[in-house]
């Protein structure tokens, strides 16, 4: 049987594990052109919470009743596309669930010695992406300038502080524990890393940063986006990439005082991984490069078995993982 977790119902504010339900349904079989896939990992990421609501977005939302979306690591069972072999290992979009059927037209194939498969979920997948492009394309970051990161620990923002010390900047980390600001200095590289947790933000990013910030990797938004706007320098560039203190939110945020983005001339872009594919090749190319050089290091969070799925999505939202949150399927 097709083990799957599907979206019970909306949520309201964060997420609990009554917004989920299990079911399951047979195995699937593949038509021409498809192939038949057991999910080996699963990816777990902010962004779908917001595909739980019905709220207009970018993407559709999940179906009641449906399976909760998701990107994934699976192995080739049966296929009937000549393309692919029983056994080989392909980046899919199953969501969760332990089997799915998908055209072979939308699949890539993984080669287990240039990487570990489940990197395809994060470093050399849609995140890594992320921290690349929305650093590289609107972040413009140029030798001494300062760049802010938030969720600095976390699988985009872990990569866009590395990246940024590879291009000659310094960099300063907002985490949420001590042992991940730890992590952020000591493993990543980073410059400085702030507890958001413990410290005055507006005092703490003013005394690390004493020249200003000249580029803020948004991963957060919220009170952290208002403390570094005091702070940003003319020109300062801002790519927002993710929105998480507000996902759980039941009503609008008190937004923060634009006034400094007006009188510095700032740029603040949203960022969508979907609109640079233009650079997939060049991401591909320099990653893999900076990993074998050993200048971008790499954590994953991995829970086991599809069942801790909801839980984990839902720690996610609260800052509990600590690196690249993937659930081992099978």
């Amino acid at each position: 049987m097709n083990t799957q977790i599907v979206l019970a119902s909306r949520p309201i504010g964060e997420p609990t594990l009554n917004d989920f339900r299990t079911v399951s349904t047979a195995i699937p079989k593949p038509a021409a052109g498809e192939v038949l896939l057991a999910t080996k990992f699963l990816s777990l990421d902010p962004y779908m919470r917001g595909r739980m609501s019905a709220t207009k977005s970018y993407a559709e939302p999940v179906a009641l009743g449906g399976v909760m979306v998701g990107q994934t690591v699976s192995e080739v069972l049966e296929s009937a596309d000549p393309t692919y072999r029983t056994g080989e290992i392909v980046l899919s979009a199953n969501g969760w669930q332990t089997h799915a059927v998908a055209p072979g037209k939308t699949l890539r194939k993984l080669d287990a010695e240039i990487a570990p498969v489940s990197y395809a979920l994060g470093i050399l997948g849609t995140p890594g992406k992320t921290a690349y492009c929305a650093l590289l394309d609107i972040g413009r970051p140029k030798p001494g300038e300062t760049v802010v990161v938030s969720a600095a620990s976390g699988a985009v923002g872990s990569v866009a502080g590395q990246i940024a010390k590879i291009k000659g900047c310094r960099v300063v980390g907002i985490a949420g524990s001590d042992e991940k600001c730890t992590y952020v200095t000591d493993v990543l590289g980073f410059d400085q890393c702030i507890n958001r947790r413990k410290a005055d933000l507006p005092k703490a990013l003013a005394q690390v940063c004493p020249n200003g910030i000249d580029v803020y990797f948004d991963n957060t938004a919220g009170t952290i986006l208002t403390a570094v706007l005091g702070l940003i320098n003319v020109g300062a560039r801002i790519p927002l990439v993710g929105l998480i203190e507000h996902y759980n939110a039941t009503a609008l945020p008190a937004g923060p005082y634009l006034g400094p983005l007006l009188t510095n001339r700032a740029k603040i872009e949203g960022f969508l991984v979907s609109d640079h594919s233009a650079h997939s090749a060049a991401f591909a190319r320099d990653v893999a490069g900076w990993m074998r050089d050993g200048k971008l290091h790499y954590k994953e969070d991995v829970l086991d078995g599809l069942d801790k799925a909801p839980q984990g999505l839902i720690g996610m939202l609260r800052g509990e993982n600590f690196g690249k949150l993937i659930v081992r399927v099978s």
